[in-house]
C-alpha cells in the first residue's frame, strides 16, 4: 500500500512540474512511511511512496525499472493473486529478483500490455511507463477502492493519490461551483469531479492510455449486471448461498498474504464478524479489532463482538472511547481531509485506524456488503415503496402528520417519524427522484439557498443536470432493488465508504483489504435476484442465511445499528465558539461570498433550538468545507 503520483509533460512550461516532483510525494508521507522514490526521464516523472507489505526489504522499493531499463512502475495497492500469476511468467521464462507483487505486474505488462487487467484481482492505481514508446499506462482498479485523480491541461497531464500530492503540482485552485453544489446535497463530491476545476477522478474499472501527446480514457471493467439474466439464473437458494460461502472464503484467503502483522477490524455486525469467522479458518489466533463507546452504550456493539473474538479464539483488542476521545481526533480528521467530505463516521474509521496501526499493518473488512446484498434502510424502504400495499399506503396517507412531528437522528421516536416521512416523500415520486432524494442529506433547494448569489449566478445548472443524469442512469420506474444496488455500487460506494477508509486509514499508514468487494464476490452478487437479498423484513437476506452456521446466534436478535458521532453535543458546546465567532461568523460568510448569510444564519438558529432535527448533519458539511477552504484557499 503506497501513495503515487507523476508528470506527462506535452510542452517545455509542462517540464516544469517534474520538478514538484518531490513536493507532491512529501504531501502523502503517511500513505508511504517506509521509503520514497522517484524516476525522472525526459518529459515524464514518476514518484513513490512506499508502505512495505510485501518483501519488506529494498528490493521492493519503487519506482520499479525492469531489467531492459524500458519499463518503469509506480505502483499503488495489492494484487492478490500475484503468486499464480508469477508462477505462470516464470514458466515462460521470467526471472524475479523480489518477492513483490509489484515486479509481477510489471513483467506482466511487458508480456500481456492492457490486456493484463482483467487477469488482476486485487486493489490498485498503477502508472508503467514505457521509454522506447515515450507511453504512459495509468489504471485504476475494478470497485475503486484505490483512489486517482487526475489533471490535464495543454501542457501536462499530472496524477496523485490525493489531492494535496496534486495540489504540490501548483494547479490553478478554482472551485468547480456543481461540485459544491453537489457536496451541499450529499456531504461529498460523486466523481469523476472534484471540488477543483480540472481534477477529475479517474472512474473505478478505467484506463488512460498517453502517447505521442494523445490521451486514450477507456472502460476495462463494469459490474456485470443484466436484468434479464438475473431472471434466468437456475442456481437454487440453497446452492447460492454455498457459492457464496465458497467465493467469499476464497477472498479471504487470498487477502491473508502479507510479510507484515495482519489483523481484521470486527464491530460485532454481521459483515465483520463473517470475515472473522473466515479469516480464523485459515490463520490461528488472528488479530481483531474493535471500538467500544463508553458514553453512548446504544451504539456500543462491544458485546456481541467479544462472542465473535471468543467463538474463534482471536486475539481481540477493544479500543474504549469517550466522547472527549472522538472530540480529541476531531481536527485531525479535519486536518488531514483535502477535499471536502463531511461524513462523519469518518472520525470513528480514523480512532479504530490509529489505535490497530499500533498493533498491525493491514486489517480486513467487512465494507462492501451493505451496497452487494441490501444491507440499508433505504434498500427496505426501496423495496417496500416498489412492493406497495395496505402499510406503505397508510404510511403515504399519514404524510401531513410526519411533516409536523419532530424529527430527529437522536431519539428512537424521532428517527422513526423522520424514516416515515421519507418513506411517504418516495411513495409519491418517481424512481429517480426517489433514489436522488434518499441519497441525499439536503434537497436541491436547501442546498441552492444556502449558496450566495455570485455563486447561484455562476452555478452551470446544465452541467448539474448532465452529472444529475448520469448517477441515475441504470434506475428506471418498472425495474428493481438490484438497480439501485448497482447505482450504489457507482456512487456511494467509490465517493463515500471507499474515501472514507482509504483517507483515514492511510492517514494512519493502515493497509485495508475488503474482501466482499473481491470482484468474484461482486459478480456473483449481482447475478442473483433481488429474492435473495432481501425479503419481507430481511436485508441482506443470503449473507444472514449463508453465514448463520458460523456465527454466534445472538447476533440475530437485534436491529443492526450505525455510529452517530455527537455532533450536535459539540455544536451546542465545545464547538460553538468555532460555529458563531470562526467558520461560520458573519464576517467570514460575507467575506468569501460563498455562502448566503442569511441562510447560514437560519441553520445556527436552528442548530441551537429546541427542535433542531438533523440539522447538525448540514453544519458538519460546513464546518468541514470551511475548515478545507481556510487550509487550502484562503
Amino acid at each position: 500500500m503506497c501513495g503515487i503520483s507523476g508528470v506527462y509533460a506535452f510542452s517545455d512550461k509542462g517540464r516544469e512540474s517534474i520538478t514538484k516532483l518531490k513536493d507532491s510525494t512529501d504531501a502523502i508521507e503517511s500513505r508511504g512511511p517506509d521509503s520514497q522514490g522517484h524516476y525522472v526521464y525526459d518529459k515524464v516523472g514518476l514518484g513513490h511512496r512506499r508502505l512495505s507489505v510485501l518483501d519488506v526489504s529494498s528490493d521492493g522499493a519503487q519506482p520499479m525499472v525492469d531489467e531492459s531499463g524500458r519499463y518503469t512502475i509506480v505502483f499503488n495497492g495489492e494484487i492478490f493473486n500475484f503468486l499464480e500469476l508469477k508462477r505462470k511468467l516464470i514458466q515462460n521464462g521470467y526471472t524475479f529478483y523480489s518477492g513483490t507483487d509489484t515486479e509481477v505486474l510489471l513483467k506482466l505488462y511487458i508480456t500481456e500490455g492492457k490486456d493484463l487487467l482483467k487477469k488482476l484481482n486485487g486493489f490498485f492505481a498503477f502508472a508503467i511507463y514505457d521509454k522506447e514508446e515515450d507511453s504512459l499506462f495509468i489504471a485504476r482498479d475494478r470497485m475503486g477502492v484505490k483512489p486517482l485523480l487526475i489533471y490535464k491541461d495543454e501542457d501536462q497531464l499530472l496524477f496523485a493519490s490525493e489531492m494535496k500530492a496534486m495540489l504540490a503540482f501548483s494547479i490553478q485552485r478554482k472551485i468547480d461551483f456543481v461540485s459544491l453544489y453537489q457536496y451541499l446535497q450529499f456531504n461529498y463530491i460523486p466523481g469523476p469531479a472534484s471540488i477543483f476545476k480540472g481534477v477529475k477522478k479517474l472512474e473505478p474499472g478505467h484506463y488512460l492510455y498517453i502517447k505521442k501527446n494523445r490521451v486514450l480514457k477507456k472502460a476495462w471493467y463494469r459490474i456485470p449486471y443484466d436484468r434479464k439474466k438475473i431472471k434466468k439464473n437456475d442456481l437454487s437458494y440453497e446452492d447460492q448461498q454455498k457459492k457464496l460461502v465458497t467465493l467469499l472464503d476464497e477472498a479471504v484467503q487470498r487477502r491473508l498474504v502479507a510479510d507484515v502483522p495482519l489483523g481484521a477490524f470486527l464491530s460485532g455486525g454481521i459483515d465483520s464478524s463473517v470475515i472473522v469467522a473466515l479469516a480464523s479458518r485459515h490463520t490461528q489466533h488472528l488479530n481483531t479489532f474493535s471500538i467500544g463507546y463508553q458514553d453512548e452504550p446504544f451504539f456500543d456493539e462491544t458485546r456481541y463482538a467479544n462472542l465473535v473474538a471468543d467463538k474463534y479464539k482471536t486475539n481481540h483488542t477493544v479500543f474504549s472511547l469517550t466522547n472527549q476521545d472522538l472530540y480529541d481526533h476531531l481536527f485531525d480528521v479535519l486536518n488531514y481531509t483535502d477535499e471536502p467530505f463531511a461524513d462523519s463516521s469518518a472520525l470513528a474509521v480514523y480512532i479504530l485506524s490509529k489505535r490497530t496501526r499500533e498493533k498491525v499493518t493491514v486489517a480486513l473488512s467487512g465494507d462492501g456488503a451493505d451496497e452487494l446484498f441490501a444491507g440499508y434502510n433505504k434498500h427496505m424502504g426501496d423495496f417496500k415503496v416498489r412492493q406497495g400495499g395496505f402499510l406503505a399506503e397508510a404510511v403515504t396517507f399519514l404524510g401531513p402528520l410526519w411533516d409536523v412531528l419532530p424529527k430527529s437522528r437522536n431519539s428512537s421516536m424521532g428517527n422513526r417519524v423522520r424514516q416515515y416521512q421519507r418513506f411517504a416523500e418516495g411513495m409519491l415520486v418517481s424512481a429517480k427522484d426517489r433514489y436522488y432524494n434518499w441519497a441525499t442529506l439536503a434537497d436541491e433547494d436547501e442546498a441552492n439557498h444556502l449558496l450566495s448569489k455570485r455563486i447561484r449566478r455562476a452555478l452551470s445548472k446544465n452541467i448539474y443536470k448532465k452529472r444529475k443524469k448520469r448517477i441515475l442512469e441504470h434506475i428506471h420506474q418498472e425495474g428493481d432493488l438490484n438497480e439501485v444496488l448497482y447505482t450504489d455500487m457507482q456512487l456511494v460506494l467509490p465517493n463515500d465508504m471507499l474515501t472514507k477508509v482509504d483517507l483515514m486509514s492511510m492517514a494512519n499508514s493502515l493497509e485495508v483489504r475488503t474482501p466482499f468487494l473481491d470482484y468474484k464476490v461482486v459478480n456473483f452478487a449481482f447475478s442473483l435476484p433481488q429474492s435473495s437479498k432481501i425479503d419481507g423484513g430481511i436485508k441482506k437476506k443470503i449473507v444472514q442465511d449463508a453465514f448463520r452456521p458460523l456465527l454466534p446466534a445472538e447476533l440475530y436478535k437485534r436491529p443492526k445499528q450505525g455510529f452517530e458521532v455527537p455532533l450536535l453535543k459539540w455544536f451546542r458546546n465545545e464547538l460553538r465558539p468555532l460555529i458563531t465567532d470562526e467558520l461560520l461568523s458573519d464576517d467570514l460568510i460575507h467575506a468569501q461570498d460563498i455562502f448566503s448569510v442569511n441562510e447560514i444564519r437560519k441553520l445556527k438558529a436552528k442548530l441551537f433550538s429546541s427542535n433542531p432535527e438533523d440539522v447538525h448533519a448540514r453544519i458538519w458539511a460546513l464546518i468541514v468545507f470551511q475548515h478545507w477552504w481556510k487550509k487550502w484557499m484562503a
